[in-house]
């Protein structure tokens, strides 16, 4: 069974893990892999882990509501506190399947930095496509489609 989150559960996950291991993370880290855990979870459900979109920003792709909570630590690692063990929690909470992507997008690009999400996105098809005659500094909201996200990740997901 599929079981929606919220955006402010998905976020207190990074933050949770990111404490516990000191990989400490900026509000546009946090950014990117809030957007490819929403990305992976569609293109492998066609359902979204948490009812947000993602707007094409010149950084990458961003949630403005979760950019606005965390923008007064600027580029600095977000400093708030979560419960101990919360990434744990979380992740008891979730399908079997749901669990695996989300383990997934923490192998694959936690230990990444911001500035490597950042590049890794605008390489990729969503963000290009949602970004179409938009100047690379101008702002914009346009949004990424979920079908965007589903039909391009849905690509590298293997059958078996």
């Amino acid at each position: 069974m599929i079981n929606q989150v919220t955006r402010k559960e998905v976020e207190d996950f990074f933050i949770s893990l990111s404490n516990e291991t000191g990989n400490l993370i900026s509000n546009l880290k946090l950014q990117k892999l809030l957007y490819y855990t929403q990305a992976w979870h569609l293109a492998r459900f066609e359902e979204r882990l948490f009812d947000n979109s993602f707007q094409a920003w010149v950084h990458g792709p961003v949630l403005p509501d979760s950019y606005h909570n965390y923008k007064k630590f600027r580029w600095k690692p977000i400093d708030v506190e979560v419960d101990e063990g919360y990434h744990n929690e979380f992740l008891e909470n979730l399908d079997g399947e749901q669990v695996e992507i989300i383990r997934d997008v923490v192998n694959e690009y936690f230990g990444e930095s911001a500035y490597e999400l950042e590049l890794m996105t605008h390489k990729e098809e969503p963000w290009i496509l949602a970004r179409a005659g938009v100047d690379p500094d101008e702002a914009s909201e346009n949004i990424i489609e979920d079908e965007w996200m589903i039909e391009y990740y849905g690509k590298f997901l293997s059958d078996g």
